[in-house]
């Protein structure tokens, strides 16, 4: 990966971005930093000041693990899409299937109460967001053996779930869900946009990473080892600069 920041990277950037690009962006450690307890997160405001420019003169999404009500609770704008759940909730032509990831992440909490018994949890937290869950074990009195019980309890679930490991935190996918990437393509092409614009931490990111399309300019905050993004920003503080670049960009290609 290329610091983005380089001049020449920055100058790639420039010439990458036109008024055809759809700008994504995931939530949770990227617009706003991560925090202990994820209902506290909050978008800096100079982060949510750059957010609504480039909002008012591009197609802007944001695609993140949240649920979609959740992450409008904190958001601050209303981007044209938002994409919840890692990209199982919220793309128009999967409406239909919406009811059936539901239904096995419900499912899947009802097998996990019996796997991971409450008065055994002992830190650990189940979230379910609709389409997909969440277990959090964060708070854990010992991460590594709750981590390891929550493995072992995955590994008996029905379906089995595509899993995606966070910062102590375990995603459950129904595995014929649409990941990131697919939704960031699909907006693309709802948007006409042929080349699209990404930004992402995590795991789930690495969804739109691995695409390797040479149409979509990607950067991992973080710069985290092994990362298939082509740029990276040092760490989520940077992420108003980013905008404010981007908007310099689209301001001189308005004109």
């Amino acid at each position: 990966m290329i610091y983005l920041f380089k001049d020449s990277a920055l100058a790639s950037m420039e010439c990458f971005v036109d008024r055809a690009t759809l700008f994504a962006f995931d939530l949770d450690g990227t617009l706003a930093p991560i925090v202990p307890d994820p209902g506290n997160i909050g978008i800096p405001e100079a982060v949510r000041k750059e957010l609504a420019i480039l909002n008012k003169s591009m197609n802007v999404a944001v695609i993140t693990g949240r649920s979609c009500d959740d992450a409008r609770s904190h958001l601050g704008i209303s981007p044209r899409y938002l994409i919840g759940n890692h990209g199982a909730e919220g793309l128009a032509e999967w409406r239909m299937r919406e009811k059936e990831f539901s239904r096995t992440a419900d499912s899947w909490q009802d097998q996990l109460t019996l796997l991971l018994p409450f008065n055994d949890r002992h830190g650990i937290s189940i979230e379910n967001k609709g389409t997909t869950l969440s277990i959090h074990y964060r708070y854990a009195d010992n991460i590594e053996v709750a981590h390891a019980s929550i493995l072992r309890a995955i590994h008996k679930l029905v379906p089995r779930p595509r899993r995606v490991s966070g910062k102590c935190i375990e995603n459950l996918i129904p595995e014929n869900a649409p990941d990131k990437g697919i939704a960031l393509k699909i907006l693309m092409r709802q948007a006409a946009c042929p080349k699209g614009f990404f930004a992402g931490d995590d795991e789930t990111d690495e969804d739109v990473f691995r695409l390797d399309d040479e149409n979509i300019f990607t950067v991992q905050i973080g710069g985290k080892s092994g990362s298939r993004a082509k740029f990276y920003l040092k760490d989520q503080h940077e992420i108003t600069r980013l905008l404010r670049e981007i908007n310099k960009i689209a301001k001189r290609i308005k004109r």
